[in-house]
C-alpha cells in the first residue's frame, strides 16, 4: 500500500511503498477514507528509533475491513465506518488512562504510544486500531469530512464544554485555525456568544463565517482589548487559546474579565507562565483540555452529529502530502487538509 511517511534520514516527508499490516491482540484492520493534518503532525523527530521511516498521522477515519480474534464480540463488526483515537500499547482502564492514555500504570511494553508520531499512524490506505479507541460514526456524519473530528473537533468540544459557561455569555476564541474552527461552532451551538482572535485576517474571515459574533486582528488593530471589553462590558467569561505562541496566551489574559477563565490548549514550545497575583486573587482562573480519552469521545461525537457540524475542509491527494507540511508549517492552512483514499 502506498502512505505518506517522515524520513529522518533525508528530513523529508515521502511516499513510499509498504507492506499492509496486520491487526494485533485487540485490534482491527481499518480501511482508511479520510486521514486529516494536524500542526501536531510537524514533531517529526520526538522517536528513539527515528532512523527508521513511520507513517505519519492521528487523524484518521475509515471502514472495519478484519477482526483479531481477540476483538470479536466488543460491539463492532467489518463494515462499520469508525473514528479512532490514537494513542496505543496501554491497558485503556488504570487510574493514568481515566486521565490521559499516556499516563497509563499498566503499559505494555515500550509503553504508551501515538500513532503518527512514535508508531505507524493513518496516512496510508490502510491501519490497524485498538478496539478500545474505535467509535462508530454516525450516519448523519459524512465519512471523508470527519478525520478532524477526531483529534481536533473532540479537543475543541471539551475545550469549550469543559468551561461551564451559561447560554448568553462570552466566549472568546485565541487562534482561528482548524481547532479554533470547531470551537467557535461548538461554543454557538452551546448558545455562546463568540469572538474570533487572530492575526491572520483570512483565518478571521472562516470564523465569521462559522458563526463568531465578532473578530479582531490583534496584529492591527491597537484597541482591540479596550473594544473587547466595551463589546462584552468587562470582558469574556473565559478565553480560549488554540495557538502554539506565547504572544496569544498575553493577548487572552488581557480580554478576560475578573475570576473568569483561561483555557489551555496550545502548546507552545517554552513553559508558559503567569503571575502568581493574578491567581491568587482570582483576576482569572486556569484550566487546560486535550482530545481526552476514549470513554469521552461518545459525548463529543453524538453532539457534533445532533448540531452537524462539520469542519471547512480541503480535500487532498496522498502525492501532496510533503507540500500540505511545508503549507502548514508555513502557516499557509486556513482550512484542515484531509486526503481521501
Amino acid at each position: 500500500m502506498k502512505a505518506a511517511q517522515y524520513d529522518k534520514k533525508k528530513d523529508a516527508v515521502v511516499i513510499n511503498d509498504v507492506p499492509i499490516p496486520e491487526p494485533g491482540e485487540g485490534q482491527f484492520l481499518v480501511k482508511i477514507k479520510g486521514a486529516s493534518l494536524c500542526h501536531s503532525d510537524l514533531i517529526m523527530d520526538i522517536r528513539p528509533d527515528g532512523d527508521t521511516p513511520y507513517t505519519m498521522g492521528h487523524e484518521g477515519v475509515g471502514i472495519i475491513e478484519k477482526i483479531h480474534p481477540s476483538a470479536e464480540g466488543k460491539g463492532f463488526k467489518v463494515g462499520d465506518r469508525i473514528g479512532m483515537g490514537y494513542i496505543i500499547n496501554c491497558c485503556f482502564q488504570c487510574e493514568g488512562c481515566m486521565v490521559h492514555n499516556l499516563a497509563c500504570k499498566n503499559p505494555n511494553p515500550g509503553g504508551p504510544k501515538v500513532q503518527g508520531l512514535m508508531t505507524d499512524g493513518f496516512f496510508a490506505e490502510y491501519a490497524a486500531c485498538d478496539w478500545e479507541n474505535a467509535i462508530i460514526l454516525p450516519d448523519s456524519l459524512p465519512i471523508e469530512k470527519s478525520s478532524p473530528l477526531f483529534c481536533a473537533g473532540i479537543t475543541a468540544f471539551h475545550s469549550v464544554d469543559s468551561c461551564d459557561l451559561k447560554e448568553g455569555q462570552w466566549f472568546a476564541v485565541v487562534g482561528c485555525g482548524g481547532l479554533g474552527q470547531f470551537a467557535t461552532q461548538y461554543a454557538k451551538a452551546m448558545g455562546y456568544k463568540v469572538i474570533g482572535i487572530d492575526v491572520n485576517d483570512p483565518m478571521l474571515e472562516v470564523a465569521k463565517q462559522m458563526g463568531a459574533d465578532a473578530t479582531f486582528n490583534s496584529l492591527k488593530n491597537p484597541n482591540y482589548v479596550e473594544e473587547i471589553k466595551k463589546l462584552t462590558d468587562g470582558g469574556v467569561h473565559a478565553a480560549a487559546v488554540y495557538s502554539n505562541a506565547t504572544p496569544a496566551y498575553q493577548s487572552a489574559t488581557k480580554v478576560i474579565r475578573i475570576n473568569g477563565l483561561l483555557m489551555v490548549v496550545g502548546l507552545p514550545v517554552k513553559p508558559l507562565e503567569f503571575p502568581a497575583f493574578d491567581i491568587v486573587v482570582n483576576n482569572y482562573r486556569i484550566k487546560g483540555e486535550n482530545t481526552g480519552i476514549p470513554q469521552r469521545m461518545k459525548k463529543a461525537v453524538d453532539f457534533t452529529a445532533k448540531h452537524n457540524i462539520v469542519p471547512e475542509v480541503e480535500f487532498k491527494k496522498l502525492e501532496e502530502m510533503p507540500q500540505m507540511v511545508k503549507d502548514m508549517d508555513a502557516g499557509k492552512a486556513s482550512k484542515r487538509m484531509v486526503i481521501v483514499f
